[in-house]
């Protein structure tokens, strides 16, 4: 990682105005200072109140920098996203930064086209918030989005998993960046204290705005008096939204602050204030307009509560329920809720102590350490360490290469050589990756083109025989290592064409195993290939006659941290499986578990997440295929126990938010070389379900193996019944961590790669 990477970061978003969006930008820029980074902050518009600012400008390693100020952009108002894209590219230009945390879908939409794509951190809320609202033109400008960012933040579970379901290209690149909570300095957490005896004091802080149920708030002091409970509202902001669908909404929402009983209207203040009125009250409100259920953000004020020691009205969501308990007392869904919630907490202490803390308890994942710890992981991975053994094996390739440079004719004719040993360049290892199909072979490559001490260029094959020879040329003559993915036609060309001293590596899968190739390939050529599994090592020894020297194992990798995302309720009921063709996958093998686990309860249901039989033509031509499916599908029309137990999903890259709802993943196969879709499960919490097949217990603990269906079936009613999914569920996940972990697994191939990982 760089000594200190420099950040840029840009919202579109006016910073004298105090509301979700302009807390997102202070706290992003305060996020990067304590993660070790060196910010950049880039102003919107002209500072008329410097209360969101100036905090800023204190921090040591952040800089402010307002274009209007510096003479770039004229006049008073905001930068447009056109202007703010070209201001961004100027200042970078200046000196380069590692990476651009920028929020707005237009801004991001203009970004994708300019030098900043690719080390773009983008951000982002204002999208779509339902698959009817998703038209074409927002797919395809979100893809374009996510091509050019380097990663993707998502403030919440729901829109990480959601945008992955709507634009493909969004998988594996959305994190998590929930908002953040910084208390003011010399603000704590104050003991929840119910309002006993004295004026119930409720708060609201933000924007006025029609679905934030701001106007019929004003009325809660009147409605509360109606019940025998004297309250007062205090109400912090002074952005009041107009509304083309309620043109006078402005002038009510104004004139209600101003006049309505009970109702203190404090005006626009600096955030560390707004805070301390918070504080001073008794609940807060964010009660909103029902439209507002389906929001895939998360509001900042609640959290902000919740720090304070402040419960807090807001609406039953999924999102709520799961931060603060289904049973939380203060869920409302109308005016009436709201009223009757009040009440109840001015009479009943016991209630308001509950409130508060599970506001408290809720708010500790979402401080200004915790966020700081989460970007600087996400830092780390993306710019990895360089590592002197592999500066060495490129400091070892560049004085072989120079050693074996020919000669050259002077001016005057004298032969000199063109490189001394000695002399070799200093550079990093140039690693080459050649094939026709890489997808296997993705977050290693994004891994290794992360890396400083290595610099990476791809052969890609057209097809499986088809390639441009002179770019394979090309890359002979430049690489000090060549890894071929699949031991095909490419790995047979490459063998041929090496250079004297060049290593070559081969990853060998299933599928060339029991093909002609390996039989052609000159293994003499090759310096390592790479099997994933030791039963398939061992497979390739026997039928090759390899010497065990050539062969090493490097298991597939898993993306851990992708994967590991809370369950959604009901998840120990379900059974998944990935991939059901060709039938060696025994589709029929997992009907027979969930039709067993459904004669006692019919809870248990089995998703299915795979292409269809016969969208592979390969397959549905083979008449053996055919009839497999068809027996299998006729069977789920017909049987009793497994109507409405069996599930279809689209294939997809969405299989990180798809394993959120699976409790059980399920490996039916007949035989495999490593079977990826169990360990994705562990890593989701899933607990694997894995038949005995050849090879299974090299890859997997025998705890997770069981010999036919039946056992598969009574292990999974065992675990449930018992209560035992959630312990094995986390013994699941820390196995597979440690041992097909992402970052483990790019370890073994950075000591592949240096030329140190022989067995």
């Amino acid at each position: 990682m760089p000594v200190r990477p420099r950040a840029l970061v840009y919202g579109d978003v006016d910073l004298n105005l105090i509301d979700g969006s302009a807390i997102w930008a202070q706290g992003m820029v305060q996020v990067l200072a304590r993660a070790g980074c060196e910010a950049t902050l880039v102003l919107k518009a002209p500072i008329r109140t410097g209360r969101l600012v100036d905090p800023l400008r204190a921090l040591p390693g952040v800089t402010v920098r307002s274009p209007h100020a510096e003479g770039r952009i004229g006049g008073g108002e905001g930068m447009t996203p056109r202007q703010a894209a070209v201001v961004l590219t100027e200042i970078d230009a200046e000196r380069p930064h590692d990476l651009v945390v920028v929020r707005g879908r237009r801004l991001a939409g203009k970004l994708a086209h300019t030098p900043l794509a690719g080390r773009l951190w983008t951000y982002l809320t204002d999208v779509p918030q339902s698959a009817s609202a998703f038209d074409r033109s927002a797919k395809g400008e979100l893809r374009r989005i996510a091509d050019a960012s380097r990663v993707l933040l998502c403030q919440t579970e729901e829109l990480r998993s959601f945008l992955e379901s709507a634009v493909p290209a969004t998988a594996g690149k959305c994190v998590l960046f929930p908002p953040v909570v910084v208390l003011p300095d010399g603000l704590a957490p104050r003991s929840p204290e119910p309002p006993r005896g004295r004026t119930l004091r409720l708060v609201y802080t933000g924007k006025f705005a029609p679905r934030w149920n701001t106007y019929e708030m004003t009325s809660l002091p009147r409605l509360l008096a109606m019940r025998g409970v004297d309250a007062e509202l205090h109400m912090v902001g002074d952005k009041i939204h107009d509304d083309p669908r309620d043109p006078g909404f402005a002038a009510r929402m104004r004139t209600a602050l101003e006049t309505a009983r009970g109702v203190v209207w404090h005006g626009g203040h600096p955030r560390a204030e707004a805070m301390r009125i918070t504080a001073g009250c008794d609940v807060g409100l964010s009660w909103r307009h029902p439209e507002m259920d389906a929001s895939l953000e998360l509001s900042t004020k609640i959290l902000e509560c919740g720090a304070l020691g402040v419960p807090v009205v807001l609406n039953r969501t999924p999102m709520h329920e799961r931060l603060f308990g289904p049973d939380y007392p203060l869920f409302v869904t109308s005016e009436t809720d709201v009223v009757d919630a009040l009440t109840l907490i001015g009479k009943n202490p016991d209630v308001y102590g509950l409130a508060a803390e599970r506001c408290r308890t809720a708010a500790a994942d979402f401080t200004l350490d915790a966020a700081a710890a989460r970007i600087a992981a996400h830092l780390e991975r993306t710019f990895p360490e360089p590592s002197e053994t592999v500066l060495a094996a490129a400091r070892a390739a560049a004085e072989a290469r120079a050693a074996a440079t020919p000669v050259t004719v002077a001016a005057a004719g004298t032969s000199v050589p063109a490189a001394a040993p000695g002399g070799a360049e200093r550079r990093p290892l140039r690693v080459g990756v050649a094939g026709h199909d890489l997808k296997f072979f993705t977050r290693l490559l994004d891994y290794l083109k992360s890396r400083p001490d290595m610099e990476v260029r791809v052969d890609q094959w057209a097809a499986l025989k088809a390639h441009d020879a002179e770019r394979s040329k090309e890359l002979v003559e430049w690489a000090d290592v060549i890894v071929c993915e699949w031991c095909g036609p490419n790995a047979l060309w490459y063998a041929r064409h090496k250079r004297r001293g060049q290593r070559l590596l081969v990853r060998l899968h299933r599928f060339e195993l029991y093909a002609g190739w390996p039989k052609q390939l000159d293994i003499d050529a090759v310096d390592r290939v790479v099997c994933v599994s030791p039963h398939y090592a061992r497979l390739t020894r026997e039928t090759t006659g390899w010497s065990p020297d050539k062969i090493v194992v490097v298991p597939n990798w898993v993306d851990d941290r992708q994967l590991d995302r809370p369950k959604l309720a009901g998840a120990e009921h379900h059974l998944g499986i990935i991939g059901i063709a060709p039938s060696r996958k025994r589709l029929d093998l997992a009907l027979d578990v969930v039709e067993e686990l459904r004669r006692d309860d019919l809870r248990f249901t089995l998703f299915v997440k795979s292409k269809l039989p016969w969208e592979y033509w390969w397959i549905w031509q083979r008449d053996e295929e055919r009839a497999h499916y068809e027996k299998v599908f006729r069977r789920i029309r017909r049987s009793p126990l497994l109507a409405g137990g069996v599930v279809f999903d689209p294939y997809g890259r969405d299989v990180a938010a798809w394993l959120r709802r699976i409790g059980f993943v399920l490996s039916t196969s007949d035989d495999e070389s490593f079977h990826l879709a169990p360990a994705e499960g562990m890593a989701s919490g899933a607990v694997p379900v894995v038949r005995n097949w050849p090879g299974a217990d090299t890859i997997y603990d025998a705890r997770w193996i069981h010999d036919d269906a039946p056992a598969m079936a009574a292990s999974i009613a065992a675990t449930v019944r018992g209560g035992l999914w959630e312990t094995e569920r986390r013994a699941a996940r820390d196995q597979v961590r440690r041992a097909y972990g992402l970052d483990e697994v790019c370890r073994r191939w950075t000591d592949l790669l240096a030329g140190v990982l022989t067995a």
